[in-house]
């Protein structure tokens, strides 16, 4: 299988404008074709399409939008033979998360598999958390998955105000400082902070526990130490923090390194390959394809 500087000679051999998509649409069937199960890929291009300021365009992120490209590329796909999920995102919404597993669940039943060639980090993590499987490289991560709020850290917040509370126990003075803190935060901010970690923390608890972990001795157990360690805050450096395979698999997530079968680790990253060469030579900033040729995308420029 091709590298990434042959994926785009053979992008540039074809000289069409849609060169980028025959060829991304080549690899993704041929992939499906040594898995023998229906594959979608679906690529977020937060890592190419940012601007000055280092922000990508809000629709790179996880979405309710993605319902419809979900919708579009299921159309046709065989719903007995399981589905293999291509996840690269930055993350996103917990419940357009929610919305798409249990969209899947009903379509394909509980035999979903994530393959994660580079990275999928909070929201996205928590639709891998959803497989019976994650497939991994040595490259791969996944990550917290400790909610934001409004651009805060949910599980921070409700840090800071615990340490509020134990030093204003010790130093009743401290409360004047403290008062000015929490002075900034809206009304009703704190306990939606508490209702988001606990809702996110529900939601993947159960996934887990009825999917990938059903087969342990003490599911519900095995979820709950999974889910201590997914949003473990005060153990991760920032929100972005890389979970490697061998964390992964430390952490209890059921867990297959892609370099298990060559073939298999080869068109994995070729179809990786093809994406990234299709966010460089376009306009989308995010793109669901299937392994039967069905595309749905957004473009950034609109």
């Amino acid at each position: 299988m091709p590298a990434w500087n042959e994926i785009n000679n053979e992008i540039d051999s074809l000289s069409a404008a849609d060169a980028h998509d025959i060829v991304r649409k080549k690899y993704l069937k041929l992939l499906a074709d040594k898995t023998g199960r229906p594959t979608i890929g679906y690529y977020s291009g937060f890592l190419w399409k940012r601007d000055k300021e280092g922000r990508f365009h809000a629709e790179c992120a996880i979405s309710d939008l993605d319902m419809n490209g979900f919708m579009a590329v299921i159309h046709g796909l065989p719903k007995d033979k399981g589905l293999d999920l291509i996840l690269h995102t930055p993350g996103g919404g917990i419940e357009a998360a929610r919305g798409i597993v249990e969209y899947l669940y009903k379509i394909f039943g509980k035999d979903l598999q994530v393959i994660v060639p580079h990275m999928a980090m909070s929201a996205g993590t928590m639709i891998a958390c959803a497989a019976q499987k994650v497939f991994l490289g040595k490259h791969s991560c996944l990550g917290p998955t400790d909610p934001q709020i409004r651009g805060y850290a949910a599980m921070g917040i409700l840090a800071e105000v615990d340490r509020a509370m134990e030093e204003m126990k010790k130093d009743p003075m401290k409360q004047i400082l403290w008062n000015q803190v929490f002075a900034k935060y809206p009304p009703a901010f704190i306990s939606d902070c508490e209702r988001s970690v606990e809702g996110a923390r529900a939601m993947v608890k159960e996934w887990l526990e009825k999917n990938m972990l059903s087969g342990q001795p003490d599911p519900a157990a095995a979820a709950e130490l999974v889910m201590s360690k997914l949003m473990d805050y005060s153990g991760t450096t920032e929100h972005s923090h890389h979970f490697l395979i061998d964390k992964c698999i430390e952490i209890g997530l059921t867990v297959e390194a892609i370099e298990a079968d060559q073939e298999t680790q080869e068109r994995i990253l070729s179809v990786h390959h093809c994406y990234m060469a299709s966010f460089a030579r376009s306009n989308a900033i995010k793109i669901i394809d299937n392994s039967d040729g069905q595309t749905w995308s957004v473009d950034g420029s609109i």
